[in-house]
């Protein structure tokens, strides 16, 4: 048995960028931060930034762009894949992304969209119905 599960909470570093595939996929795009505050050994007040690039698919991609923006703080629950391509001028990258499979969209942030009102609180969620992302190799970036 074997487990890709990641739960992170953070804000979003800046708008999703939403884009289709050549299939007609939504996919959307963007970075959260995630914070972690301690004290040193000397007491020092210490504070490190992790960056996570979120992936989205679907309807649920087309939420996430119409709703988050650059500051809003998000829930996401999904799985790490990693992949490589070939830059502009051929050097080999590679790249670790969350793929979400639910997101949450909580409050405060520096984003000015609103999402639609939700019976029964301040958080609006919103999922895939299999949890998998559609299986296409053209992602548009």
């Amino acid at each position: 048995m074997s487990v890709n599960k990641v739960i992170l909470i953070g804000n979003l570093g800046k708008d999703p960028e939403l884009r289709f595939t050549s299939t007609g996929s939504a996919v959307a795009r963007f970075p959260i931060a995630t914070s972690e505050v301690w004290n040193d050994r000397d007491g020092n007040k210490q504070e490190r930034t992790e960056w996570h690039n979120i992936i989205v698919w679907g309807k649920q991609g087309e939420s996430c762009s119409q709703y988050l923006a650059k500051g809003r703080q998000v829930f996401v629950e999904g799985s790490i894949r990693s992949r490589s391509y070939d830059d502009k001028t051929g050097t080999k990258r590679y790249v670790t992304e969350i793929v979400a499979q639910r997101i949450r969209f909580l409050g405060g942030g520096g984003g000015t969209r609103m999402a639609p009102e939700v019976e029964g609180g301040g958080t609006d969620e919103i999922s895939t119905g299999s949890g998998q992302p559609p299986f296409d190799d053209d992602i548009p970036f």
